[in-house]
């Protein structure tokens, strides 16, 4: 293949006003989300009809070549969704320079490339959705979407329901502002609390840092639901996947997100 020359991208891009975003395209191929994307763009990796794109504000159809790393891009497999029960003690990453383990390790070699939609960190459990359609992560996890997140936390210190019930009107911490949380005490053992929080936000590691506020220390934390998606009895790190045809009624369900939206 002849070596791409590099040129700055503009707004019309190689296509005109026609076709959808480079990023967008790239997204739901299933090599990565949407951002990293842009940023691989920054970087010099990807060309489109051997023209080394500068910029993500391009516009592509489907007759045309595009090369990321000096390989095509792949043909966009049909939508997979699949719910993965996240263990403590690894990262929701590709790679750690640190050397910790992440989730993709845990996964055999055959395992399709994913993105997560969304994050948990090191020491949280729980629900974690994965995904081939990096486009789709991004709308599943988007603030516009307001998919609730549940989570059951053990936290140490001591607290009341009516200490509890102050979240569901907001809270700001550290000049950060975190919008309504449900929370309910579940039950009190001694220096500990089991607590259920709702939230449809997820910053990150909100429910750490409103706990903590309020004077207690998360000792334990698991999201039991995502959206329409729940841990059930699926056992620590195990993997599911959904139905073709509900991944499919699903990502048609859901609200397409403005390109120039950036939430």
């Amino acid at each position: 293949m002849p070596r791409a020359k590099r040129v700055p991208g503009d707004r019309s891009g190689p296509t005109g006003g026609g076709g959808e975003r480079i990023a967008k395209v790239i997204a739901r191929a299933g090599l990565c989300s949407r951002r990293q994307a842009e940023a691989w763009i920054a970087d010099g990796r990807v060309a489109v009809d051997g023209v080394l794109l500068t910029s993500p504000a391009v516009r592509v159809t489907p007759s045309q070549t595009i090369v990321v790393d000096g390989k095509a891009l792949p043909v966009a497999d049909r939508t997979r969704i699949w719910l993965f029960h996240k263990p403590r003690g690894c990262l929701t990453t590709t790679k750690d320079p640190r050397g910790r383990p992440t989730i993709f390790s845990r996964f055999p070699p055959s395992f399709p490339r994913v993105v997560t939609v969304g994050r948990l960190d090191f020491n949280s459990e729980g629900l974690l959705v994965l995904t081939n359609d990096g486009e789709l992560a991004r709308r599943m996890s988007h603030p516009r979407t307001a998919w609730p997140r549940r989570y059951r936390v053990r936290a140490h210190g001591r607290i009341d329901q009516t200490g509890l019930d102050g979240l569901k009107d907001g809270i700001t911490v550290d000049g950060i502002h975190y919008g309504p949380i449900i929370a309910s005490l579940d039950r009190s053992e001694n220096a500990n609390a089991w607590i259920t929080l709702t939230l449809t936000e997820g910053k990150n590691r909100e429910v750490r840092k409103v706990l903590e506020h309020l004077g207690l220390a998360v000792n334990r934390l698991i999201r039991v639901t995502f959206g329409p998606f729940e841990l059930g009895d699926l056992a620590r790190g195990m993997i599911l996947e959904m139905p073709p045809k509900q991944a499919a009624r699903l990502a048609r369900t859901l609200p397409a997100i403005d390109a120039d939206h950036r939430g």
